[in-house]
């Protein structure tokens, strides 16, 4: 083990899977979205095999058309805005938002979720916590998001650090010179998401304001020291 200060001012969130439990809800709907839209239905026991693959790999294993892709995103958010009342945050959230705000951190969200959807899950106290938020992204779309979003903040790419649950938030996060925290509670196995060796495992929220104010790392995960 070793102790390390991690100089990131910017920590730039995933809502879904991430801050918010929603994984329950979208195995609930996602049957009915592939009636809607024509692709392959997800039997029970295909669920946590297809946790470990990425979501390139899930949209070619249920066939769907590339093309479909902006409405079942469009027909999604119109879903969770009509559920937003089973939305919950992951317990811990909470308090490990208030404390890395209290040490000086900007928070941000980059969701493909919509932006109202998100305030109304984190409620009007939590949301004040952030500074920024650019939601609506595309499927693939997070790196351009994650490069505007830290222009308006007025912060280097090396000083931001993104948090996520899959394997295509750890490759925005590449693309766009960023580096990834991967949290184990998330759509995403966690076994998936350590084979990408990310700059931080977390195993739960507690963890993120430990690292991040430069407590001792646990075996498992890497921090980047700059």
């Amino acid at each position: 083990m070793r102790a390390s200060v991690i100089p990131y001012r910017l920590i730039i969130f995933d809502f879904d899977g991430t801050l918010a439990d929603t994984f329950p809800w979208f195995a609930n709907v996602l049957n009915g979205i592939a009636d809607r839209y024509r692709f392959r239905r997800v039997t029970e026991d295909e669920v946590e095999t297809l946790r470990g693959q990425s979501a390139r790999h899930l949209i070619s294993h249920l066939r769907v058309a590339r093309w479909k892709l902006p409405f079942i995103a469009r027909h999604m958010r119109r879903l969770a805005a009509q559920d937003s009342d089973r939305v919950t945050l992951f317990p811990g959230i909470e308090d490990m938002l208030r404390e890395l705000r209290q040490h000086g951190f900007l928070l941000a969200i980059v969701s493909s979720n919509t932006e109202s959807n998100v305030r109304q899950a984190l409620g009007s106290e939590i949301a004040t916590q952030f500074t920024h938020f650019a939601c609506g992204a595309g499927l693939f779309g997070k790196a351009t998001k994650f490069r505007q979003l830290a222009k308006r903040a007025g912060i280097e790419h090396e000083d931001c650090l993104c948090i996520g649950d899959e394997i295509r938030d750890f490759e925005a996060a590449s693309e766009a010179g960023m580096a990834f925290g991967a949290v184990a509670w998330g759509f995403t196995s966690a076994d998936a998401l350590q084979i990408l060796h990310p700059a931080f495992m977390f195993s739960q929220p507690a963890d993120i304001g430990a690292h991040l104010l430069g407590a001792t790392v646990q075996p498992g995960a890497e921090a980047v020291a700059r």
